[in-house]
């Protein structure tokens, strides 16, 4: 485990701004920020707000084995496991995966974890899978463009050749070109937590996350364009990209407080 573990204070220097590297997400999901986690993301709103879209997107593929490449505390895995998936969860931070293998635990699953850095997934997973899924806002926490290349040719790398990658990331076109207003009615669904934008450039989005027992904690992250991340799948490979907003096929741009990308490993056909 790293050093982070016995963190309870989160580290982006003397001036956090201009903390712009990929590797310091290992120095914010320090423990007492993961325990306060799932006070964040409400479960049961998430669930009842993504309703069975990942599961039936996976389902018409034909999908069985999955590998859950941003675990966080579990959320998705353990849906994933009692939909019937075969499921392997995969998060950076180590700290995320004693917490989603303890949520597995209460509710009755052994999670089968693996700590691994995109960047170099293949060289701590196993075999090949039937889809990859990166949920939960994560893929931004890449802030240089040849390490989000590489986490995505590797993502690439996992599927088998039928494969599809799922990706998801808030919408930070919106974000840039009008302003934060977003309802948090998909994602950020906890009770008395305030979650907003403390600054925002071309090159960062650093989150504010105040909780009801005045802790407050950030992220940094980079602030994706649904057609970069487009761009950047069809370069490495992906065929037949779909994009998704708050879970609808049509949507206005500037609404959606998320987009889905849905992306096939081989051409499938025009749709």
């Amino acid at each position: 485990m790293s050093n982070a573990t016995a963190n309870t204070e989160q580290d982006f220097g003397d001036k956090p701004i201009e903390r712009r590297d990929t590797d310091n997400y290992v120095n914010e999901y320090v423990d007492s920020f993961v325990d306060k986690w799932d006070d964040l993301i409400d479960w049961d709103s998430r669930a009842k707000s993504e309703g069975s879209f990942f599961i039936d997107v996976l389902k018409e593929r034909g999908a069985k084995r999955v590998l859950d490449a941003a675990t966080g505390t579990g959320f998705h895995s353990i849906r994933l496991l009692e939909a019937g998936f075969d499921v392997v969860s995969v998060d950076g931070a180590p700290e995320m995966l004693v917490k989603a293998f303890e949520n597995g635990r209460k509710r009755g699953h052994i999670l089968r974890t693996t700590q691994a850095d995109w960047r170099e997934l293949n060289r701590d997973i196993y075999g090949r899978y039937d889809a990859v899924v990166c949920l939960g806002n994560s893929f931004t926490h890449l802030f240089n463009e040849n390490d989000r290349r590489k986490a995505l040719a590797e993502f690439y790398a996992a599927l088998n050749h039928d494969g599809v990658l799922i990706l998801d990331q808030r919408n930070y076109d919106a974000i840039l070109d009008h302003g934060y207003s977003s309802a948090h009615t998909f994602y950020y669904c906890g009770d008395n937590v305030s979650v907003h934008p403390e600054h925002v450039d071309d090159g960062l989005a650093r989150f504010r996350y105040a909780f009801p027992d005045n802790s407050v904690y950030h992220l940094n992250m980079y602030p994706l364009r649904k057609a970069y991340v487009r761009r950047l799948m069809r370069e490495v490979g992906f065929q037949n990209i779909e994009t998704f907003g708050d879970f609808k096929e049509t949507y206005h741009e500037a609404e959606p407080d998320f987009f889905i990308h849905v992306a096939d490993k081989r051409y499938m056909g025009e749709k």
